[in-house]
């Protein structure tokens, strides 16, 4: 007789209670589960990408290496490192590359927490902070937001002396709003030498670069804070996964002792520094933002539907019963994102598009609406 399986009992303790992260649904996988002989005309509006597509030079970066798949990559990130270090005025030394800013979240949480220390959140922001939480075994805070956006200042009060992280999420997924840079300070200032901030600015750079928070100015300052940025939203590269920190040196010492080898492959490092050069595309992307946002709004207003005024690449509506919204758009190939992991059930969240892909979200949402 086979010997029973003893994993569950084995594993750490609080392993077993983790709850899974439920990612927005690839379009072929949706085409799958309902039937659909073709996914081509699925919309989906679910995962805030980019729907400008890559840079362009990016993508001929990427044909350029795929001839070179069979080396392995810069482990170091050598000539991506550099130009991030330019552009943001800051050492080499200072820079850390991930395989997406996801990674870069695990791995600041593997380096500073685990059982009998705390990590402070909103209790809105991105629910991967609390998986993370969970993950090592350390305790969850979760500040309620004040009209969907973060209350540093509670926030600040709920640290204690076993907290070691306190991540703000700047513009915020999934509320699309974002807090001051002068808050930021505040916030900074308040903490204990103990503590490190932790700024996820995964869509900052959908902003005009005068609306940019300076939170790079900190690093410089040889804070304790670490800014989290990606090349998934304004760069269109979600597929390749590919992140950065930007951290004083000391603390980017101690997150590359835990970064894997290798762990951002050579197409993705090509097609990044590629991109980063690329400001036309981001000055479209980030057009096609601002018009769908506008788009938007009038529509939710004309529907009657309560919103949050965003700033990033997605909308947050109240349509009521989230869930069976969703799979009504389903059914009439739009996909978007329920909220009720967030304690939003009556919400949806809702990726810019195209202004056709938009005219096509509204028109099937008022469709769902009407029964």
């Amino acid at each position: 007789m086979p010997a029973t399986n003893t994993f569950s009992r084995i594993a750490r303790p609080w392993i077993n209670d983790l709850k899974v992260y439920e990612p927005g649904k690839p379009i072929q996988e949706v085409a799958r589960d309902l039937g659909f002989a073709d996914g081509s005309d699925i919309l989906k509006l679910a995962s805030n990408e980019n729907e400008l597509g890559p840079s362009p030079l990016a993508i001929e970066a990427m044909r350029r290496a795929a001839t070179d798949m069979h080396r392995y990559p810069d482990g170091g990130a050598f000539y991506l490192k550099r130009a991030l270090a330019d552009r943001l005025d800051v050492p080499v030394s200072s820079i850390v590359v991930g395989n997406g800013s996801n990674e870069l979240l695990e791995l600041t949480t593997h380096v500073f927490t685990g059982p009998n220390t705390n990590i402070v959140m909103a209790d809105r922001a991105f629910v991967v902070y609390r998986l993370l939480a969970a993950a090592y075994g350390a305790e969850a805070i979760a500040v309620p937001m004040k009209e969907h956006t973060h209350d540093l200042r509670a926030m600040a009060q709920a640290v204690t002396p076993a907290t070691r992280l306190v991540f703000v999420s700047n513009p915020n997924n999934p509320t699309g709003t974002m807090v001051s840079d002068e808050a930021i300070s505040e916030l900074l200032a308040s903490l204990p030498d103990t503590a490190v901030l932790v700024l996820d600015e995964a869509y900052v750079e959908l902003l005009d670069e005068e609306m940019q928070p300076d939170s790079i100015r900190h690093v410089r300052d040889n804070r304790n804070v670490i800014v989290m940025r990606t090349f998934s939203k304004t760069y269109g590269l979600a597929g390749l996964r590919i992140g950065y920190a930007v951290t004083p040196p000391e603390c980017a010492h101690l997150l590359d002792r835990v970064r894997q080898p290798f762990n951002v492959n050579a197409m993705a490092l090509a097609a990044a520094l590629a991109a980063l050069s690329d400001q036309e595309h981001v000055a479209r992307t980030r057009e096609m933002v601002k018009a769908g946002l506008s788009f938007f709004e009038k529509a939710f207003r004309r529907m009657g539907l309560p919103y949050v005024p965003s700033v990033a690449n997605f909308m947050l509506v109240q349509t009521g019963s989230g869930r069976r919204i969703f799979r009504e758009l389903q059914q009439r190939r739009v996909i978007v994102r329920p909220m009720d992991v967030y304690g939003m059930p009556e919400h949806i969240r809702i990726s810019i598009g195209t202004r056709m892909k938009n005219e096509r979200c509204v028109a099937m949402l008022e469709e769902v609406l009407s029964k």
